[in-house]
């Protein structure tokens, strides 16, 4: 592996030429970054940009947090959109990527996966991490071989990491894991915990937990994830009623819906993020409201794979904050993610303005940093980290607005093209829209792919 990351960070000053800051566009923005990676200081009015100040262009936004990633599905791209067929087809095609994977050529792939998110403006990635073991299930030398190339190909392309190790032990509802799982199982839910305990953060990585679904759980497992994340204050994120065929195994298995199974098991929550929420019970909505477990909506995937569209509205308005995530990388951008999650809401009910593009942008900044364990990131104010991206005003889909529109123009017009520049801890990574760590994003994507193939 090609360990490689960004330089430290130093102080230094930016002068945004407009800044989105949570509820409107300011113009004239001088942030000032302090040697820790943090914002020091925010002054607006600064008509003119300070002496020695880097200058951005455009309309600078909080970094962007991708909460919910599976880093080698972006080796599908194309492939699986060949043809007719179903979630469960195009899983088989997934199973086939995941059987070539080993710690060198993920690492590879993530590095290339993690930059194109980079040059998206993406700062912080949740990575669903479940290829844990080498195919048929042995173990590697270091168990944790996989997890940590996707943490160093994260440091590598210059970005943060939530590495969301996932807990995935049966094929369904207690059914042994079939040739293709073997790999991503450690037998039980006691060996999942001691495996993950030998993780740990780094100064751009936080380990997190993952049930990958009832489904992948046992019941009588799920307490054992619920109380490792608890007791160490991590993320904890759940694949939930993806499918309408889950839904109804989950039924015949135990009698109730895979939200209720959660909160059983003391799985739902504050820390807890449902990945999807897709098709769920009012009763389900309530209880994932009422406990404050986060919503992640991932709509490019969704609606590639035809699962249909979550009650993101519902959801929201009973308490369950809402996420964002490229999921399966159909396409990486967040301001798509932000765009089809309003759009798809005026398909169904046939109405506008369901968010505001302030309320998007929240989802894809600081709510979904919250939902990756980064409450400080995600926001243009002094403390937060430094971790920021630029889009263009004037490329052909967003020019001609008046600046004091950019939300509206970033999240109904602008797409991760527009990415002009992204700093993480106060460091460039993406500079005019050229990424300083890979030198060539396209050409990693195409060799790491290719090696998978092969």
């Amino acid at each position: 592996m090609q360990l490689t990351g960004p330089a430290p960070a130093t102080a230094k000053t930016y002068w945004l030429e407009h800044a989105w800051l949570g509820t409107h566009v300011e113009p004239g923005v001088a942030l000032e970054v302090s040697a820790d990676g943090r914002i020091a200081a925010l002054r607006t009015g600064a008509q003119t940009p300070p002496p020695g100040a880097e200058i951005l262009r455009g309309l600078t936004l909080p970094g962007l947090a991708n909460a919910h990633s599976h880093a080698f599905h972006r080796a599908l791209r194309g492939a699986v959109q060949v043809g007719s067929g179903t979630f469960w087809t195009w899983r088989e095609l997934m199973y086939r990527a995941a059987q070539n994977l080993t710690p060198d050529s993920y690492f590879a792939l993530a590095r290339a996966v993690y930059a194109e998110m980079a040059l998206a403006g993406i700062t912080n990635v949740g990575e669903f991490h479940y290829v844990h073991h080498a195919p048929g299930g042995t173990p590697y030398a270091d168990p944790n071989a996989m997890g940590e190339a996707l943490i160093e190909a994260a440091a590598a392309a210059g970005i943060r990491i939530t590495l969301l190790d996932t807990a995935y032990l049966s094929s369904g509802f207690g059914e042994a894991p079939n040739a293709h799982q073997r790999r991503f199982s450690d037998g039980s839910a006691d060996a999942w915990a001691a495996r993950v305990d030998a993780l740990k953060p780094r100064p751009h990585a936080l380990i997190g937990a993952a049930v990958h679904s009832v489904r992948a759980v046992p019941a009588d497992q799920l307490a054992t994830v619920a109380r490792w994340a608890e007791e160490r204050g991590a993320p904890l994120h759940v694949h939930l009623s993806e499918q309408t065929a889950e839904n109804d195994a989950c039924q015949a298995a135990h009698g109730r819906t895979p939200a209720q199974l959660l909160a059983d098991h003391g799985v739902l929550g504050p820390r807890t993020t449902g990945v999807h929420n897709t098709h769920l019970t009012d009763a389900d909505i309530a209880l994932l409201g009422g406990s404050g477990t986060g919503t992640c909506m991932c709509p490019t995937t969704e609606r590639d794979l035809a699962d249909g569209i979550g009650p993101a509205t519902r959801l929201q308005r009973a308490g369950s904050p809402l996420s964002l995530g490229s999921d399966s990388h159909a396409v990486i951008d967040l301001l798509e993610e932000a765009r089809a999650m309003e759009l798809n809401e005026r398909l169904r009910s046939r109405t506008r303005g369901h968010w505001t593009a302030n309320a998007l942008l929240t989802a894809a900044t600081a709510d979904g940093h919250a939902a990756l364990g980064l409450p400080d990131a995600g926001r243009l104010e002094a403390g937060a980290l430094a971790d920021f991206t630029t889009v263009a005003l004037d490329s052909v889909r967003t020019a001609g607005p008046l600046p004091r529109l950019g939300a509206e123009t970033a999240v109904f017009a602008a797409t991760a093209s527009d990415v002009r520049h992204t700093v993480v801890a106060g460091r460039h990574v993406v500079r005019d829209g050229t990424h300083t760590l890979v030198e060539n994003v396209p050409s990693a994507l195409s060799e790491a792919i290719a090696t998978l193939r092969a």
